[in-house]
């Protein structure tokens, strides 16, 4: 661990009398970092701003007059960086941290899962901690990424707190960045003790941020997403005091034996199926001590054959009780999923008022494109949610496999994303165009909604990115407004019988690949990316913009002059008093699987540079947008510092990571 101080006067008396001493591995003193102070107002305490996961500041300083100047104020490098370039097994993904911002002084952990804190004002390193797990190999899944940790304090103590990729909680001295000797064994639980087929960063870790609420630390867990056996870890749910570590209670995402909703795993699969982990932000209502619990799809993501029935708690929106563990209310969005429909982000708390009344509501963004919106106490949906029937598995589409009659489907809002892929669903720029996507998707199964998996090959949309991924959505409290960005990804999905010398599934999946294009255009109509801004006191679409150009300069669609389509890539929220910002990666449409058309050369389409874009709230006009050095993977945040707001994200990965903060001249 390395300390670097502060400048400021207090920092120059403590020289001055030598107790401080700055080397390699020295940590700088208790109290250090709490020189200066901003208002509660200008902070960001949690990854999605608030503990109800709004991405909401009310800081007003960055105006739709004014934010056409923002300037780069300071760009911190990530400590993966020299880790990454010595180390070519130590690569991480995407950084996709949302900092902290407390008692002025900003806290990030890196996709490596190391911990740094940072000055708001120049973006210097205060300190710095390695716990060195990354040297115990590449965590399932997307490998080394993490989001974030959490905050807590009493008053005296202050504490950070996250979930590392060695499936271990760590809680760390905010002032020094030491390990809290009183947590857990030298500031280290072990969650997976006790776990079933849990290997540690092979099938199990933990990647998202934890929740605190009433001294609890309630966290998810990152569980591999290709088994080749149907036993697997189960992504249980666990409360731990968050001075000492201690289990305090347990809520089995697969109900085993004498639990509710046993009875919706078949065949005794509740013994051995795993996943239907928590992997995405956990939501908290303070007032209530509810806690707001986002489940996933269980083991084999795309064949069910060997998990008959329903399967709560997967696909699942769970309420528990903080202190106790004790469920209070549930809704299953998928059942017996076979989508890969995982809950993929926060829930969102919001007051509304509906018809007069008023609902103390929480609203969850799904991949599929639903908005699914409920009274947060009692889990009633604000508005009827219809068990509608589907399309269904054959013994010759997916043998074994036997697929829900029904899915639910929100009579309001409106969904989001297309959803489904029909005949009427494909370009239609021109005639040509048309035909040729028609004669394309006939190679593959496709239907609406929920059209299952097959030997075949079926063609999913959304696809199992999304719609709504972990990105999730932001709310104004202040209007009821919620912003949602989506992609428009169709995927093919294959099912294909397991090798029985490589695992005892009967059918995994055989890839999921995508859809092919015509020169790279889409089959699908645009746009391919979005913002929804819904009214959620009327469960309405105020607006839908799309979010980047995409191929609208594509020779192709020269003389059609068509506006923005979108460019494929997901896009995170943040708002704001006066705006809307949204951070997108680059690229695009791709040409990968691409079809000639017309006999033409195929075309290279460069790819759109990533930005961060300012939306009126209001009408979905786009006021600024602004290149960045490399693509953001984290939310953007914002916070205000001696009197400046700032506007900060995580950017980049692999060999360049860093943390990208603007502000006013």
């Amino acid at each position: 661990m390395q300390g670097m101080g502060r400048r400021n006067s207090r920092f120059i008396v403590v020289l001055a009398l030598g107790l401080l001493v700055l080397s390699l591995g020295a940590a700088p003193r208790s109290g250090l970092l709490r020189a200066q102070r901003p208002s509660a107002a200008g902070e960001w305490r949690y990854y999605g701003g608030d503990a109800a996961s709004t991405r909401y500041s009310p800081l007003d300083q960055i105006t739709r007059a004014n934010v056409g100047t923002l300037q780069v104020a300071w760009r911190w490098t990530s400590l993966d960086d020299d880790i990454a370039k010595a180390n070519e097994a130590a690569r991480p993904g995407a950084y996709q941290d949302t900092p902290l911002m407390i008692d002025g002084v900003l806290y990030t952990e890196t996709g490596l899962g190391l911990f740094a804190a940072i000055d708001p004002v120049s973006g210097k390193t205060l300190w710095q901690y390695d716990p060195g797990t990354w040297k115990g190999g590449r965590p399932p899944n997307l490998g080394f990424t993490h989001r974030g940790a959490a905050f807590w304090t009493d008053g005296t103590a202050r504490r950070i707190i996250s979930g590392m990729h060695d499936a271990h909680l760590i809680s760390l001295d905010a002032e020094t960045g030491t390990p809290d000797p009183a947590f857990g064994a030298n500031g280290k639980v072990d969650v997976i003790a006790d776990l079933p087929h849990a290997v540690r960063q092979r099938n199990y870790a933990i990647n998202s941020t934890p929740i605190i609420v009433k001294n609890v630390v309630i966290a998810g867990a990152n569980i591999s997403d290709g088994p080749v056996n149907r036993e697997a870890p189960r992504g249980d749910v666990s409360g731990y005091d968050v001075r000492t570590g201690k289990r305090l209670w347990t809520f089995h995402s697969v109900p085993q034996a004498g639990e509710f909703g046993h009875d919706t795993w078949e065949n005794g699969s509740a013994a051995y199926t795993g996943n239907t982990n928590v992997w995405p932000m956990i939501t908290v209502d303070e007032a209530t001590g509810y806690v707001y619990l986002p489940f996933g799809t269980p083991t084999n993501d795309y064949y069910g054959g060997d998990r008959l029935g329903q399967n709560l708690f997967a696909e699942s929106l769970v309420c528990l009780d903080a202190t106790t563990g004790k469920r209070i209310w549930h809704f299953q969005g998928v059942h017996h999923g076979l989508w890969d429909y995982d809950f993929a982000s926060a829930p969102v708390l919001a007051d509304i008022t509906v018809n007069g009344k008023r609902i103390s509501a929480v609203a969850q963004v799904s991949k599929q494109g639903f908005l699914y919106v409920f009274d947060r106490k009692t889990g009633v949906p604000v508005w009827p949610i219809e068990e509608r029937a589907v399309p269904q598995s054959t013994a010759t589409s997916s043998p074994g496999e036997k697929t829900s009659p029904t899915q639910p489907f929100p009579t309001r809002p409106p969904a989001f994303e297309r959803q489904g892929f029909l005949d009427s669903d494909v370009i239609d720029f021109t005639p040509e165009l048309r035909a040729q996507a028609l004669e394309i998707i006939q190679q593959f199964d496709h239907g609406p909604l929920f059209t299952p998996p097959s030997l075949r090959g079926s063609i999913q949309l959304p696809g199992n990115v999304g719609g709504a991924n972990w990105g999730g959505a932001a709310l104004d409290p202040s209007t009821g407004m919620l912003y949602v960005p989506s992609v428009t990804n169709p995927i093919v999905v294959q099912v294909v019988a397991q090798d029985p010398s490589r695992g005892n599934i009967r059918y995994r999946r055989g890839g999921t690949a995508n859809l092919p294009t015509l020169d790279g255009l889409p089959l699908v109509k645009p746009p391919y990316s979005r913002v929804t801004a819904y009214d959620l006191n009327t469960g309405t679409i105020a607006w839908q913009v799309p979010l980047g150009n995409g191929p609208r300069n594509h020779p192709l669609l020269r003389d059609l002059n068509p506006g923005p389509l979108g460019n494929g890539a997901r896009g995170n929220p943040l708002v704001t008093a006066t705006l809307l910002f949204v951070s997108q990666a680059g690229g695009g449409i791709g040409i990968a699987s691409a079809r000639p058309v017309g006999g033409r050369p195929l075309t290279n389409l460069p790819p759109e540079p990533p930005k961060v874009r300012a939306f009126d709230k209001k009408t979905g006009e786009l006021v600024w947008e602004k290149e960045l050095p490399v693509g953001p993977a984290g939310t953007p945040m914002t916070y205000s510092y001696r009197g400046k707001q700032y506007l900060a994200m995580a950017i980049g990965g692999g060999l360049q990571a860093e943390i990208i903060a603007f502000a006013l001249p």
